[in-house]
């Protein structure tokens, strides 16, 4: 029996076991639990937020998707190797209290995915439901009506890019057949420069009109119909959309934000649609997810929003599966790492 006992414990050393936190976008564990379905040595599971706490130490690998990892959460985290995030985002993981313990924490880049492609595809989804007033248009069904109201198109308008990283990139790519004008900013253009990126700077002066710093945010805003949020949320972002910033906005200018709720104050987006100076309201992200349903900002027609979708397509998750998978399988086998962006 005693030797039984052993040969189980030798088993389970040699086993890794992957942590998905919370029931929130399934389809991440659900498609790494397909891809690694046949590696026997890779256990998958998925705990509730409340369950994290006191089982983390059980694992090797967590994936974090929108739970939030405190210092007391990842000194729990004995055996903890890596800590991913599903996608891009990693303003919920305590990356100080993950390096002194020792555990790697990592990003899967959206330009490798199809993630930023989706998220791109998102934010026109979005401008033009706002630009051709869904909502109100719904309501002209339920009422009968025909060919009202009066809706406005993207041609000619202005496009504010804040933050022109990969979802900036393949936004503008997507924006250039609409006859828009594109300006953006980004912390640093130089990270075109030829040797360092696919994008030369021939591409960017061929996607963006006027290129801006952080600085010119402002200037920038005031002459943009729409500002489309991509910034990643940091300590130096969050917040960034703030009263300043939208009393900046023309009168009637649509604010959209595919990348995260956190980089929004809530209270300045409200004030400015009870005002009526901000135009509307386009994201796919919000100040608390799940969503709340009665939450106030719904009473407005000229707020649209979807449930953090932008990325989640077939192709992107799927993506993003294969690299997690193999990032385990790598990790498992004592190999280095590839396919991801280690922050520490």
């Amino acid at each position: 029996m005693e030797s039984n006992r052993n040969s189980v414990k030798d088993v389970e050393k040699h086993i890794t076991r992957v942590l998905f936190c919370g029931p929130h976008l399934p389809a991440s564990n659900e498609y790494t639990a397909q891809y690694l379905q046949n590696h026997s040595h890779i256990k998958v599971d998925v705990l509730p937020f409340e369950d994290v706490r006191k089982d983390i130490a059980n694992y090797h690998v967590c994936i974090v998707k929108s739970m939030r990892l405190d210092s007391d959460i990842i000194s729990r985290a004995s055996q903890m190797q890596l800590i991913m995030q599903y996608g891009v985002g990693l303003e919920g993981v305590d990356i100080d209290a993950a390096t002194k313990h020792g555990i790697k924490v990592a990003r899967i880049p959206s330009g490798a995915t199809g993630n930023s492609v989706s998220c791109a595809e998102m934010a026109i989804y979005l401008m033009l439901g706002l630009l051709r007033k869904h909502n109100e248009l719904q309501i002209s069904i339920q009422q009968k009506m025909l060919g009202v109201p009066t809706t406005e198109t993207l041609w000619g308008k202005t496009i504010f890019i804040l933050g022109f990283g990969n979802i900036g990139v393949d936004l503008a790519k997507r924006l250039q057949p609409f006859g828009v004008k594109v300006i953006a900013t980004k912390r640093s253009w130089a990270s075109y420069a030829p040797h360092a990126s696919k994008l030369s700077r021939n591409d960017v002066d061929d996607l963006v009109d006027v290129k801006g710093s952080h600085e010119d945010m402002y200037d920038f805003a005031r002459k943009a119909d729409i500002v489309v949020c991509c910034l990643r949320q940091n300590s130096k972002t969050a917040g960034i959309i703030n009263n300043k910033f939208i009393s900046s906005m023309k009168k009637g200018a649509l604010l959209v934000n595919i990348a995260r709720g956190g980089l929004v104050d809530y209270e300045a987006v409200i004030n400015h649609l009870e005002s009526g100076h901000l135009g509307g309201l386009g994201t796919d992200v919000a100040w608390t997810e799940p969503f709340d349903p009665d939450d106030q900002i719904f009473k407005f027609k000229n707020v649209i929003m979807t449930p953090h979708i932008a990325g989640v397509t077939e192709h992107s998750y799927r993506s993003m599966a294969k690299i997690v998978g193999d990032v385990v399988l790598q990790l498992h086998a004592g190999h280095p790492l590839t396919g991801i962006e280690l922050v520490n």
